[in-house]
């Protein structure tokens, strides 16, 4: 009889301990996803940076062309082409 007591006994234990350690990596998995949330907020926010940085320069860009740099006249002659376009498509509208 004293073995059997000693066998739930021991598996008292070793369920106590499995239970204890279920805990720690429920604890350990919700500070990793608290993490991984930052993390996706931090990446989203340095994108939305990178956006603004990325339109900022592309509108440098332009506004060097139209200033008439020898590096990208066909480019300014296009974007030129393009707002007249515009403007031309606007104006028929607003005639309508």
């Amino acid at each position: 009889m004293s073995d059997i007591t000693e066998i739930v006994d021991s598996l008292e234990n070793r369920v106590s301990r499995l239970l204890h350690k279920m805990e720690i990596l429920k604890q350990a998995n919700l500070k990793l996803t608290e993490e991984l949330a930052d993390s996706a907020k931090v990446i989203r926010e340095k994108e939305s940076v990178i956006t603004g940085w990325e339109e900022k320069y592309n509108a440098l860009k332009l506004a060097n062309a139209m200033l008439g740099s020898n590096e990208s006249k066909t480019e300014t002659k296009l974007k030129i082409n393009t707002l007249i376009r515009e403007i031309d498509s606007c104006i028929a509208q607003l005639s309508e």
